[in-house]
């Protein structure tokens, strides 16, 4: 199958991880079925860091501090119809204001945010699968910097 070379790019995602007392801050589009982290592409001359800031200032209204680096996932997927393929770049976040928030409120109308127990990320379906075993790992201290979904969902 052709693609042009719009349907054929690469994306960059920059992703953050935030822990708030009711567990990992995850976000999903209105009446899907999976969830993922919150974040968004990386716009050209933009830092992965800058670009999650303004990601989540975007779509929360609020500020966050991107902190260390996580790791990297390189996922694809079929998303309405057609073939992407992410490489999302992960990184702890902190926000006392989102942290505080018992039903975090996005101002985009087509996400939504809700959090979810880091033992219970399979529950909320959260893609690339990988994340629902890096996650526990990263909050215990142990870093696994790269998985690859690649033909996954």
């Amino acid at each position: 199958m052709s693609k042009t070379d719009q349907e054929a790019r690469v994306e960059v995602i920059a992703r953050g991880v935030l822990i708030g007392p009711r567990g990992v801050l995850l976000c999903r589009s209105v009446g899907a079925d999976y969830a993922y982290l919150p974040g968004g592409h990386i716009e050209f001359g933009e830092s992965a860091a800058v670009a999650l800031a303004r990601e989540l200032e975007e779509e929360m209204g609020a500020k966050v501090k991107v902190e260390g680096f996580l790791g990297a996932i390189e996922s694809s997927f079929i998303q309405k119809g057609s073939l992407h393929h992410e490489i999302s770049l992960m990184f702890e976040m902190t926000s006392g204001a989102i942290a505080r928030r018992a039903k975090p409120a996005s101002i985009e109308p087509h996400i939504e945010f809700f959090w979810q127990p880091a033992r219970e990320l399979r529950a909320a379906n959260v893609l690339p699968r990988a994340l629902c075993d890096m996650i526990p790992k990263w909050l215990l201290g142990r870093k696994e910097p790269w998985a690859s979904q690649m033909g996954h969902s």
